[in-house]
């Protein structure tokens, strides 16, 4: 009953007009970013992070919740029309949304896009109401030798994940943690790693550094490498859905939720890999396979859709009951809530009920107001892709700079600003991601004074981490996640080996 109790306090906090009105205009801002390509929910809460420091914490953060779903349900939109993913999660959608537009539905393929996502965006925000809190409880037990070892298995399986190689994905973890060393020490108060600069005595803020590598880098590095995107487009037919494709969309969405959800709660997750499963998964169970590839399948975007969605949503609920980001636009939503002295984790739910609930409140009330958008307001957003991309690029980049320089009105912020646009040109340039930097900028500093106190805990024993089952476990944890993908892939190509070796003979 206390459950229920929080959550009507928070849709009595998240259903008055102010907030409604930046839950509109986050669902607003979402949807366009999510229809232009290359710019996503991570560009823009980072660009907006500066605008929205006077502004409440709850209003806030409803608003960045409201960008980061809404660009989840604006990336079909182009995915389907111009077969031209506005965000990663949306890739698998262009594969059977656009066949769908080809041949004179894209109206069917949109409005399966968009009830897809609602329904599963609905049924995983009910999941995180009824298992969040649960899981905050049970967190409360983790001393600082099991939260140190979180923090491990949370550098370890991002590094993982979110690079084209375990190694470039560690060389950008270090650097955010180098970054995230420098300024006071948090127990001996002096000064390290300024360098003799005044302006870094205070560090260096997450926020410049997240605009510095998705805004500026982006922008510059789209603008030094990138061509022009294709202006065709498909003719829309009508919008709503025959009674075949509802009865084939709808177990597609049900599948696609249960596979999406559980993919965002964990550290490993991400939205690329459930969208790719639910695929297959609607390919291998369909009726009708002649339609993949060829003519467009319904279940092809129904599926991934509401995978894509549902794992957007599940990434709150480490976020909030752990403090660990499993995605981009989640490590800058942590340094949102930092901004206002608010840490995520066990504790989030007893500092902060009032606005955590009102936060969860706050996604029923979004996708109502998503699917209010993307249903009648399809056209619209295919006419933001006209913007002249200098403009638009132009628009960014004085967009970042206003926005750090309003931070504290240093011109050394602004130098540093571009100094970091510049190395995320690079990092984009060879393949490095830039999630990781962020992510260790954040947390590096927590594990570091998480494992000072273990360390004190265990008297100076290093033991203490194997010592308690937990955090052991954990630890073991990070073993399996940078071991068992060499182990795999080399059984696979022993594998191989073998199969090759075994028909030579029978060739000859």
């Amino acid at each position: 009953m206390e459950l229920w109790h929080n959550l009507l306090n928070g849709f009595a906090t998240a259903a008055t007009p102010v907030n409604l009105l930046w839950a509109f205009i986050g669902c607003f801002i979402g949807t366009a970013v999510g229809v232009l390509p290359g710019i996503g929910p991570a560009l823009t809460v980072a660009m907006l992070l500066p605008l929205t420091s006077q502004l409440d914490p709850v209003a806030s953060m409803i608003m960045f919740a409201g960008v980061y779903y809404g660009a989840m349900y604006g990336g079909s939109t182009t995915s389907i029309l111009l077969n031209t993913p506005g965000e990663t999660g949306t890739m698998v959608t262009a594969l059977e949304g656009n066949l769908m537009a080809k041949s004179g539905r894209a109206g069917a393929a949109l409005a399966t896009a968009a009830i897809g996502s609602f329904v599963a965006g609905s049924i995983a925000t009910l999941l995180v109401t009824l298992f969040a809190p649960s899981i905050a409880d049970y967190a409360l037990q983790f001393g600082p030798p099991e939260y140190f070892a979180l923090m491990m298995l949370a550098f370890t399986t991002v590094t993982a994940v979110l690079g084209k190689s375990t190694l470039r994905g560690l060389c950008s973890l270090f650097l955010g943690l180098a970054i995230g060393l420098i300024g006071l020490d948090q127990i001996t108060g002096q000064a390290r790693y300024t360098l003799g600069v005044g302006e870094l005595v205070d560090g260096i803020e997450v926020v410049l550094v997240a605009v510095g590598l998705f805004a500026v880098g982006e922008t510059l590095y789209l603008v030094l490498y990138e061509g022009r995107q294709p202006e065709s487009r498909n003719t829309m037919s009508r919008l709503w859905m025959s009674g075949s494709d509802w009865r084939r969309s709808l177990p597609a969405w049900l599948r696609g939720t249960l596979l999406g959800f559980p993919f965002g709660t964990v550290p490993a997750g991400g939205t690329e890999i459930p969208t790719f499963l639910s695929y297959g998964l609607e390919k291998k169970l369909s009726r009708h396979k002649e339609e993949f590839g060829t003519t467009g399948a319904i279940e092809g975007v129904a599926g991934p859709e509401a995978a894509n969605n549902a794992a957007v949503t599940g990434t709150l609920v480490p976020l909030l009951t752990l403090g660990i980001p499993t995605s981009t636009t989640a490590a800058i939503m942590l340094s949102a809530f930092q901004n206002y002295g608010i840490q995520p984790g066990p504790t989030l739910f007893q500092t902060s009920s009032a606005l955590v609930w009102a936060l969860i409140a706050s996604l029923y009330i979004g996708n109502v107001m998503l699917l209010v958008l993307n249903l009648p307001l399809v056209g619209l957003w295919t006419q933001l892709l006209k913007i002249p991309k200098p403009p638009l690029y132009a628009g960014i980049l004085i967009f970042a700079t206003v926005g750090v320089y309003g931070m504290r009105q240093s011109a050394f912020d602004l130098v540093l600003l571009f100094g970091v646009g510049l190395l995320g040109v690079l990092m984009r340039r060879f393949d490095f991601p830039a999630a990781p930097v962020i992510v260790g900028m954040i947390m590096g500093p927590m594990a570091e004074a998480q494992l000072r106190n273990a360390m004190s805990i265990g008297e100076g024993r290093w033991s203490v981490f194997v010592e308690r089952p937990l955090s052991a476990t954990l630890l073991a944890l990070c073993v399996l996640v940078l071991v068992m993908p060499r182990v795999l892939r080399r059984l696979a190509a022993r594998r191989a080996a073998a199969r090759a070796g075994a028909a030579a003979p029978l060739a000859s």
